[in-house]
């Protein structure tokens, strides 16, 4: 279609984007099964329930359609549905093009095939085997997947799509290693992708505070004002802000007297409610302070045990209940109705030290305090927990045969009753003494339930969300239990190297966290069980024995007491406004088209490449392409456009099956590896090569040999010429002039036009300065963009070949290559004086579009630029704002008229020729490209539109008025220090 040209729906692109609409309907329209065809989506174009979830340009052109063929009958439409879309494509003829891939491999994924189809497929590919090769065409691989598979509705092109993209080589068969391992490969990467989304992560290294001389901290709670409090075995108490600032430090216990052993604490809580602060001592005693002052308030002595851990629960009306496990095994319960009057009743008690102090046995003759206490283990309690919901106490133990017991509070039945006449008695005044039974009782079978777990549980959790328990301990692995059922464990988180000592859950995130004693921290997803981020001490820099931890949810941090305090917090990814769209989650590096596949790939700085279907925006497949997450710098196709080569920061180029995210080979040089700036792959004659530039101010040469088996490959010798006059500053960018020029710019301005077939330098020169900054210290001279214009339609170079360079201040230079790098002339491309950071041109016109590291796109009719010197610098036929910063991939789309654009605002577009706004990768709607109703144009991408930089140069806008003079003048401020910043800011993302 001419570029700009209206066409009506009776021409034959009108028809043309008749049938595909229709071919978008039946991909909306598929669910599951690809024999699920598109007749019976084209069936429920007439329901009106289906019509509510089609996009509104979809509705608009089915009116449209339905009163132009109102002559077809229902039957002749869905025939005309079923037609497969063609694409004029002059380097490969007609082709036929498909968009249900997805959905037919999904059979495959989603074990809709039976085991003995595959079994029956994998027979068929053997009984094909033709001297000793195991591999069969098309033709035969269409007619036996066909009947093997039992999907006789799926069509031709389906089939052959997927043959393609298993014969990324181009060798026209396949065997069936080659199938099994494609089908392999997509689910692997489907579910690397599912668990990448779901990808948390703390940010390293921990945050760390001295923890101050003395004892280990005890335990670590929060209070409701984000204030993190923490106890030493000493009796030190600290307050720290979530920064881990220290805000106050007491100590809680008085000195004694030199013959006695001093006073440690073994655990404390808070009662949120009450405001107080509870403590349990080696001494038998539970002490409460003031949890604003840390005044003492009174004190609980005369125990039976020493309380080892210590839990507080309110159970409402005024009532709470106070829970400690014990060194014998036993959970104990004092329960205190009017608690407020009790606790005020006990601060008036005789005091002994500071503290007034009041002996159990004294507290409850109380008719408001209720004591039980039950004998549950036979081993020291490790952790106990109130839970409300269930009115139930959980506690925990090393030993095995009891590991961890949920059990009722108060003992049923005839016991309950002994206890309300012993209120009773209380209530009337009797002089009765009730004498305190520190026998502890026995739960019956119905009133508890028993986990057995091997070596027992230090730690758990439990969350009455989703009945989910977890637990941990000296057999290091963390297990995943439902709370009502106490036989096999729901499953089993494998991958701690010591005893766990801390678990929690995370119920609004479906989290797990553990800690173990050697200070590994882990972070578990909850539905996948699977680990998804792991902080060792080394990373973290939590050193010395784990003492204490505890998790905020407020503030998505751990805090963790070890030999000092530390934090780590996690990366949490900030909330898009409702009106942006991204296209991944981090900075979009490069992007580009496959026209073999009708494909966009996208890569990015943590290491993804997420494969798009071109023509409705919609994402098909993503792949991570490092396990270190080295970011992706560059990216470019092989000439079929089947085989994907990314380079990156860590020195090495890739090249990928990126239908299935299979790496085919690592392209690697000896020793150490520096960033990876630019690829090409280029053809000489007849031998294929892929060639690199970077840090290492050197060109790397690779043969392309598909079928060689070695997985690794070295570079070739170097050029003698670039070894003794090559470049001496990082080279940003490369490009390929066939048949035998290539072309290299380097950070300090030099270019450096090769001879591939000789090695040798062809031409050399540097980009020139403006003559208004030829004095300006630190200005930007290098060169991140340059194409050739060999061929084109520029008068001047009829015969010759030209070269355009990004250089400083905005401008665009133009060479004369074939005149021994002859400099033509230049002119300014950016209206902001902004780093030209990538150029492309249309092959059969002379518009050049050139982005800046702004986000603006411009258009040149470079025609007659260059005829003489003398005229004035060509104006842009058009400019528009894609993207909020840096522009990092600009690629024109000839056959359709669309340019392809990607930015560091973790974007990728896609623009008419003319800058209308066609949509974002990865929008909820789907677009057509041949469909103007379905893009998103008149509108613009919401984060551009509200930019302060997009604001139109406009006279009105400058007038100055007695309100705006001074808002006027810090704009004008603010322009002038943009352009000043593109003139004498350095090329430092390109260093980065």
């Amino acid at each position: 279609m001419p570029l700009g040209k209206r066409v009506r729906s009776s021409s034959a692109a009108g028809r043309l984007e008749t049938l595909h609409v229709c071919s978008i309907l039946s991909e909306l329209g598929s669910k599951g099964h690809s024999g699920e065809n598109v007749t019976n989506a084209a069936r429920r174009v007439g329901v009106s329930e289906d019509r509510k979830e089609q996009p509104e340009w979809m509705v608009r052109e089915l009116l449209k359609q339905t009163r132009r063929r109102h002559s077809l009958t229902f039957g002749d439409r869905v025939d005309i549905m079923r037609q497969p879309r063609y694409t004029d494509d002059s380097s490969h003829g007609l082709k036929v093009h498909f968009e249900n891939h997805s959905d037919f491999m999904n059979c495959l994924i989603d074990e809709k095939i039976s085991l003995d189809s595959l079994q029956n497929l994998k027979l068929a590919f053997e009984d094909f085997e033709t001297g000793g090769s195991r591999s069969i065409d098309a033709r035969n691989f269409e007619h036996i997947v066909r009947r093997c598979l039992g999907l006789p509705k799926t069509s031709n092109a389906q089939i052959q799509w997927l043959f393609k993209k298993i014969d990324y080589s181009g060798q026209g068969r396949i065997s069936w290693s080659q199938f099994s391992a494609h089908v392999l490969q997509e689910y692997k990467e489907k579910e690397e992708t599912v668990r990448r989304r779901k990808h948390v992560a703390f940010a390293l290294p921990a945050t760390t505070r001295s923890r101050g001389h003395g004892s280990p901290i005890i335990n670590i709670h929060h209070n409701q004002d984000g204030t993190i409090i923490t106890v030493r075995e000493d009796g030190a108490v600290c307050y720290w802000s979530p920064e881990l600032k220290p805000l106050m430090t007491k100590n809680m216990f008085i000195e004694e007297s030199t013959n006695r052993k001093s006073k440690w604490a073994s655990d404390f809580t808070l009662m949120k409610e009450y405001n107080k602060l509870m403590i349990a001592t080696g001494d038998r005693e539970i002490q409460f302070y003031e949890l604003s002052t840390l005044e003492p308030y009174c004190q609980i002595n005369a125990l039976d045990t020493v309380p080892l851990s210590l839990d507080y629960g309110y159970t409402g009306a005024d009532n709470c209940c106070i829970l400690y496990g014990d060194t014998e095994g036993c959970v104990n319960i004092i329960l205190i109705s009017s608690a407020e009057d009790t606790l005020r009743l006990w601060n008036k008690f005789p005091k002994i030290g500071n503290i007034p102090n009041t002996a159990i046995d004294s507290a409850v003759l109380s008719p408001n305090v209720t004591f039980v206490r039950w004998k549950v283990h036979q081993d020291w309690v490790t952790q106990v927990k109130y839970l409300p919901s269930f009115q139930a106490v959980v506690s925990s133990s090393n030993e095995e045969a009891s590991s961890l017991v949920i059990g009722c509070m108060l003992p049923l039945m005839d016991a309950e009753q002994q206890l309300i006449e012993i209120r009773e008695a209380c209530y009337e005044g009797k002089t009765k003494k009730v004498q305190l039974n520190w026998t502890p009782q026995v739960r019956t079978s119905c009133e508890q339930r028993i986990f057995t777990i091997y070596k027992g549980v230090k730690a758990f959790d439990i969350c009455e969300r989703h009945s989910l328990l977890v637990t941990g301990g000296m057999d290091k692995n963390v297990r995943m239990w439902n709370s009502h059922y106490c036989g096999n464990p729901a499953g089993i988180l494998k991958g701690h190297s010591a005893p766990v000592t801390y678990l929690f859950i995370s119920s609004e995130d479906s989290k797990i966290l553990s800690v173990s004693v050697d200070g590994t921290v882990k972070i578990w997803d909850i539905g996948d069980q699977c680990c998804l981020f792991t902080a060792d001490p080394k990373a973290s820099g939590i050193h010395g024995a784990i003492s204490a931890c505890s998790y905020s949810s407020s503030v998505k941090s751990l805090y963790i007491a070890a030999d000092s305090m530390a934090v780590l917090s996690l990366k949490i990814r900030p909330k898009l406004h409702s009106r942006l769209t991204v296209s991944h989650d981090e900075p979009v590096t490069c992007c580009g088209y496959s026209s073999e596949f009708r494909q966009v790939v996208s890569c990015t700085e943590g290491s993804v490449v997420k494969v798009w279907d071109f023509d409705t925006g919609r994402q098909v497949f993503e792949f991570c392409a490092s396990y270190d997450l080295s970011g992706i710098t560059c990216m470019t196709f092989d000439p079929k456009g089947s085989r994907l080569v990314t380079g990156g920061k860590d020195g090495f180029l890739k090249i990928w099956n990126f239908n299935n995210g299979q790496c085919l080979k690592t392209l690697q040089k000896d020793g150490v590896a520096r960033d990876v700036c630019d690829c090409v792959f280029l053809k000489v004659h007849k031998n294929s090569y892929v060639m690199s530039v970077g840090r290492d101010r050197k060109i790397d040469i690779y043969y392309d040999i598909p079928e060689d088996p070695h997985h690794v490959q070295r570079p070739q010798p170097s050029w003698q010429d670039d070894l003794m006059s090559g470049h001496k500053e990082d080279i940003l960018c490369v490009a390929h002039c066939p048949p035998s020029l290539l072309a290299t710019g380097s950070y300090n301005g030099e270019i450096i036009v090769w001879n591939v077939v000789s090695g040798r330098v062809h031409s050399r020169f540097v980009s020139p300065l403006p003559a208004e900054h030829q004095n300006v210290e630190g200005l930007d001279t290098s060169v991140p963009s340059i194409i050739f214009l060999k061929n084109s339609k520029l008068r001047q170079f009829s015969s010759a070949t030209a070269l355009l360079s990004s250089g400083a201040v905005g401008c665009i230079n133009l060479w004369n290559v074939l005149s021994g790098g002859k400099f033509v002339c230049s002119f300014q491309a950016s209206r902001f004086q902004q780093k030209i950071t990538k150029m492309s041109k249309m092959d059969k016109e002379a518009m050049l579009y050139a982005a800046d590291q702004v986000g603006y796109i411009y258009v040149y009719n470079i025609e007659k630029f260059g005829l003489d010197p003398n005229l004035k610098p060509p104006r842009a036929e058009n400019f528009w704002r894609a993207h909020t910063s840096r522009v990092t991939g600009l690629q024109i789309v000839d056959n359709d008229q669309v340019l392809l654009t990607s930015s560091t605002d973790f974007t990728v577009r896609l623009w008419s020729a003319h800058g209308e706004f066609i949509g974002t990768f990865g929008q909820s709607e789907s677009w057509s490209i041949h469909i103007c109703s379905s893009w998103m144009h008149p509108s613009v991408p919401y984060e551009v539109l509200i930019d302060p930089l997009s604001m139109p140069d406009h006279g009105i806008l400058t007038v100055k008025t007695c309100f705006s003079s001074i808002n006027n003048n810090k704009t004008e401020v603010g322009r002038e220090k943009l352009k000043l910043s593109g003139i004498l800011t350095s090329y430092r993302t390109t260093e980065q």
